[in-house]
């Protein structure tokens, strides 16, 4: 069990920070979306940039000014810093994006290089920028790693739970989150490298303090939410055990009401051997009597027997009223061999064969038959009814403790047809193959 619910803990912790990873990162994806699908169309120009078709030439003044020189005379103004980061020379044959100039007479400025020497202009290149799709992997590859180690942490608190012990694993996720910013991958404004947060100029970025703030208060939330319902789970275990062993200990109470009738009965009759000097019936009466207490008590505590250990111990118990009333009660046992494998609830014969001993005559000229047979997956104990002429007081707790015991084991009843001339109780066997 515990193999498997680390396994399932650690399975549901990456699909959660998975979730999580997805939505701080839904914007940047949609981004990336828009941008692949801007640039395969025509992007519209601004108010105040024109595009201009026509290629020009490069001149490049003693003083660092550049200008672009078209055919008709027009020249379009290139500043230093571009000429140095663009890495443009002297006589480069350019197409130009321009800015119209904002007051009367001066000259355009180039806004975005087109074509150099016939070729299309990569910025990506200049730079040595990597690609939006590999910036995103690094994106979503981080904020998993992040929201996972803050899944870890949260979650190991439902093992031990107090909210003392939460709130201190909430404090340790601000920690790890902290030096986890602090090793975040962010791209150089200036280069577009990949580099950690921690070697940028800029260690504050806005941007990703709100995503990896997002990140922790989500995990956050999903761990108290976590460890209320696994608290819940477990009083629902816990009230399941304390269900399982109030029935355990009400069956062994149940049980417990079984042996001082029994045992008392029991004395009587070696008495009655002792003081009629029968020293070897005396012997075997010990023997049987042994068995009988020895299978009491070994198996007083489990729920279930097999048909044939029952018969076997009634064997034994049946010949300790046979001591006590020789050659007037009888046993007629017919059961199937194919059901002595099915089970029953343990000392269900007893009660039964006790009860028909106590209640009936039994005398020489009016032989006592009980009967124990098999119908139909059934086992079926049966007995004449003869009364006493002075009945004992029956308090009815043998059947009523048999009637309870086969509800709180096999969630099934007994049946008890009690007429006029005959006593039958039917007991429904339990195939162990179903």
């Amino acid at each position: 069990m515990a193999p498997q619910s680390k396994y399932s803990d650690l399975i549901l912790n990456v699909l959660v920070a998975l979730a999580i990873t997805l939505v701080v990162n839904f914007s940047y994806v949609l981004l990336l979306i828009v941008e692949q699908r801007g640039d395969s169309q025509p992007r519209p120009a601004k108010a105040s940039v024109v595009a201009r078709a026509e290629e020009g030439t490069l001149r490049v003044s003693p003083d660092g000014h550049g200008y672009i020189v078209y055919e008709n005379g027009d020249s379009v103004y290139v500043m230093m810093q571009r000429l140095r980061r663009l890495g443009l020379e002297d006589g480069d044959r350019l197409v130009v994006d321009l800015v119209a100039p904002r007051r009367y007479g001066a000259h355009p400025v180039m806004n975005e290089l087109r074509m150099r020497n016939g070729e299309e202009f990569d910025y990506s290149t200049l730079f040595n920028r990597p690609s939006k799709a590999t910036e995103l992997t690094l994106q979503l590859f981080y904020y998993l790693v992040v929201s996972f180690i803050m899944l870890s942490i949260l979650t190991s608190v439902r093992h031990r739970y107090t909210p003392g012990r939460f709130v201190r694993h909430c404090m340790w996720c601000v920690l790890a989150a902290t030096a986890l910013y602090m090793v975040a991958p962010v791209s150089e404004w200036r280069t577009g490298r990949i580099m950690l947060n921690f070697m940028g100029d800029h260690i504050f970025d806005y941007m990703l303090l709100l995503k990896c703030s997002f990140a922790v208060a989500v995990s956050m939330l999903y761990g108290w939410v976590y460890v209320l319902n696994s608290k819940q789970q477990a009083v629902v275990m816990e009230n399941e055990r304390l269900k399982n062993e109030n029935l355990t200990t009400r069956y062994n109470m149940l049980v417990g009401q079984i042996n001082p009738h029994f045992f008392f009965n029991s004395l009587n009759s070696l008495a009655m051997l002792v003081r009629e000097k029968h020293d070897e019936k005396a012997l075997v009466y010990i023997d049987q009597l042994s068995y009988t207490f020895r299978y009491i008590i070994q198996n007083g505590q489990s729920t279930l027997m097999t048909l044939d250990e029952e018969l076997k111990f009634i064997e034994a118990y049946s010949y300790l009223f046979k001591i006590r009333y020789a050659d007037k009660l009888f046993f007629d046992i017919d059961v199937d061999d194919k059901y002595r494998t099915w089970t029953l609830p343990a000392l269900s014969l007893q009660p039964l064969v006790g009860n028909a001993v106590k209640h009936n005559t039994i005398t020489r000229s009016k032989p006592f038959h009980i009967s124990i047979r098999t119908e139909n997956g059934w086992l079926v104990v049966a007995n004449p009814k003869v009364p006493k002429l002075e009945p004992e007081p029956s308090t009815g707790i043998g059947l009523e403790n048999l009637r309870n015991r086969w509800h709180l084991i096999t969630g099934r009843d007994i049946e008890i047809v009690d007429s006029d001339r005959e006593f039958v109780v039917r007991m429904p066997l339990q195939n162990p193959a179903v």
